[in-house]
C-alpha cells in the first residue's frame, strides 16, 4: 500500500509542534516539510514582538509541479499585510530552482484590551475607574484597539460611548494644555543659554504638538507645547 504523509505545524510563541498524518508521497511533496519549517521559523520571529500570547497555524502548501532541488528558502510577509488573523506569507526559492508561492497562515494573539467600564461623555477625561480590561484575540478586535490602561488614562473621549465599548486610539485624544488666545510662557533654550518670554497662543495644542505664539514684539514663533502649558523652543 502507498504510504501517506501530511504535516500540520502549529507554533505557540515559545516553539513549534509538528504532527504527521498520511497523504501520498510524491517527488514534489518531499519539499513540503522544509517549506513548513522555514515558515515556522519566520513566524516565530514575527510573533515575538506582538503584544500578547501568540499562536499560529500554517495552511495547506501546494507544491505540485515544483522542482524538489531548492537549496535555500526565503519567507516574507507583505508590508501592508495584517500582522495577525487570516493572512499569508510569500515563500521563494533563491538557490537551485527558482519559484515562489503563497501559503495561508492564521495568527492569533491573546491580549488584554481596554473597554469602558461605564458610559463616557464627549470631552470627559478618562480616569482609572472609567475603564477595565477584557481578554480577547486581536484577530477578532478592531484595528487600533488599546491594550494598555495607561494608553487611555488622562485622555479625552472624542464622543459619548456606552459601557463595555472596546476603546480604540482614534476614539480618544490628549487634553489641550494650550488654548488659542491663552497667555503662555515661551522658553527658548540652546547650548549654554535659556531665555523666557511671554506671548499669546495662536492655536490649540496638546502635549507634544506644535503651537504658534505671538510675542509682545509681534514676532511669531513656533514651539512644542509642554505638559505644564509652557512652549519650548530648542536651538
Amino acid at each position: 500500500m502507498t504510504s501517506l504523509k501530511t504535516f500540520f505545524i502549529s507554533g505557540v510563541a515559545s516553539g513549534v509542534l509538528l504532527s504527521a498524518s498520511l497523504m501520498p508521497e510524491t517527488a514534489s511533496a518531499a519539499a513540503v516539510a522544509p517549506i513548513q519549517l522555514a515558515i515556522a521559523e519566520f513566524l516565530d520571529v514575527q510573533t515575538k514582538g506582538l503584544p500578547g500570547q501568540a499562536s499560529y497555524s500554517i495552511g495547506a502548501i501546494n507544491t505540485s509541479g515544483l522542482p524538489d532541488d531548492c537549496r535555500n528558502l526565503n519567507v516574507t510577509m507583505d508590508a501592508n499585510a495584517r500582522p495577525w488573523g487570516k493572512t499569508h506569507v510569500n515563500v521563494r526559492c533563491t538557490e537551485g530552482s527558482t519559484w515562489s508561492l503563497y501559503v495561508p497562515v492564521d495568527i492569533h494573539v491573546l491580549v488584554n484590551y481596554v473597554v469602558s467600564a461605564r458610559p463616557l461623555t464627549a470631552g470627559q477625561i478618562i480616569s482609572e475607574t472609567d475603564i477595565r480590561q477584557r481578554q480577547g484575540d486581536l484577530a477578532d478586535l478592531p484595528q487600533g484597539i488599546l491594550t494598555d490602561r495607561a494608553q487611555a488614562i488622562g485622555q479625552l473621549s472624542r464622543t459619548s460611548l456606552p459601557a463595555d465599548r472596546p476603546l480604540r486610539a482614534d476614539m480618544l485624544r490628549q487634553p489641550l494644555v494650550v488654548k488659542q488666545g491663552q497667555n503662555v510662557k515661551v522658553v527658548s533654550q540652546g547650548a549654554g543659554f535659556q531665555v523666557s518670554s511671554d506671548g499669546r497662543a495662536l492655536n490649540n495644542a496638546a502635549t507634544g504638538q506644535v503651537v504658534q505664539v505671538r510675542l509682545a514684539s509681534g514676532q511669531v514663533l513656533s514651539g512644542i507645547a509642554q505638559k505644564d502649558g509652557t512652549v519650548a523652543i530648542a536651538y
